[in-house]
């Protein structure tokens, strides 16, 4: 069955999770509640109001209405989300809702711009419409057709490298639609990616500007997400992952091939200990979408989160720095070593 990070599934009593895992275990498929029937909500979906829901109140209805949705697998002292499979109603897929949006005659303003976007990545960078997706709420039918942000998605690596290339390209063209995120736009990003003082917003800005995978359609903000094609999905021979303490590295970016995917993930060398134990890190892996992209190879950083140690089917042990260990990720980011700002 084809279920990829940034699927969602609707489960048998109306809830909507989204998918956030290459790998699944035998019983669930892992993923995060996003909405739930509200009577109050804002949104509405074949008669049902919804209500989106933040990490605290989706660890509470799920607390309330489904403990078994919390489960133990393969990380020591915590407890995974995800869906049980015989509960599951639906997979709803991005390519498929992007097809429906595509052929649809519906003139709605944000139809247009979705239908706009895919028609330049696929004309400019000839990426199939295929390898193209939307996700969030408009995959599920409960978008604003006049505020909502646009989830894109980009299947498979050299497609979605192919990209970011071209916006980094289209946003410097007066002629383009594909515009630069400016003025109050950049305010609006910042507050929700960042919730402590680990990044000024002069930082955001300038960290945000060089990624290449956020901009501005015709005034509507959208990302430029990124998830593997089947044939790029590995199988994992990692079987056991244990969190063990805070820990704040130094070190220099060796490969960021894979600094889009879900994780993002760097291979990193010269590694400093400043904080935590004296292990030999490997791996940054990123569960934040904050810090996607955000650095580049051969560059000197310097990152906080928490070290944890992984254990392999042969019973080896590798040791990586996990970003985003809540969704709020506090207190967990990373940054070049020189401050990019000039004071």
């Amino acid at each position: 069955m084809d279920i990829r990070p940034r699927f969602f599934i609707k489960t048998k009593d109306n809830l909507f999770f989204a998918v956030n895992s290459y790998q699944h275990p035998p019983t669930h498929y892992i993923s995060f509640l996003r909405y739930i029937p509200c009577k109050e909500g804002d949104r509405e979906n074949n008669g049902i109001k919804y209500k989106k829901v933040n990490s605290e109140e989706a660890y509470d209805y799920i607390n309330k209405h489904h403990p078994e949705y919390l489960f133990d697998w393969n990380v020591e002292n915590k407890k995974m989300m995800g869906v049980l499979k015989e509960d599951v109603c639906e997979i709803i897929s991005p390519i498929e809702r992007l097809n429906e949006i595509v052929n649809s005659d519906d003139e709605n303003p944000l139809f247009n711009k979705i239908r706009l976007l895919a028609s330049i990545f696929h004309e400019k960078a000839e990426i199939s419409y295929d390898n193209m997706g939307v996700t969030g709420s408009t995959l599920l039918h409960l978008q604003n057709n006049m505020t909502s942000d646009i989830d894109f998605i980009i299947f498979g690596q050299e497609n979605h490298r192919k990209a970011i290339q071209l916006y980094s390209q289209l946003k410097n063209d007066k002629n383009s639609p594909l515009e630069r995120i400016s003025g109050d736009y950049w305010k609006q990003v910042y507050d929700k990616r960042i919730k402590d003082n680990s990044m000024t917003l002069d930082e955001f800005i300038w960290y945000e500007s060089r990624k290449n995978n956020r901009g501005l359609i015709k005034g509507t903000l959208f990302d430029i997400l990124f998830t593997r094609n089947l044939d790029e999905i590995k199988e994992n021979n990692e079987i056991n992952f244990k969190p063990l303490k805070k820990t704040t590295i130094k070190c220099t970016i060796i490969s960021d091939i894979n600094s889009y995917d879900t994780p993002a993930i760097y291979n990193i060398t010269d590694v400093k200990i400043l904080e935590g134990p004296n292990v030999n890190i490997e791996k940054i892996l990123s569960f934040t979408h904050t810090y996607t992209g955000i650095v580049k190879n051969n560059e000197e950083i310097i990152a906080s989160g928490v070290c944890e140690e992984v254990t392999k089917k042969d019973s080896s042990k590798i040791y990586n720095l996990i970003i985003g260990t809540t969704r709020e990720s506090l207190n967990e980011y990373i940054k070049l070593v020189k401050n990019p700002i000039k004071k």
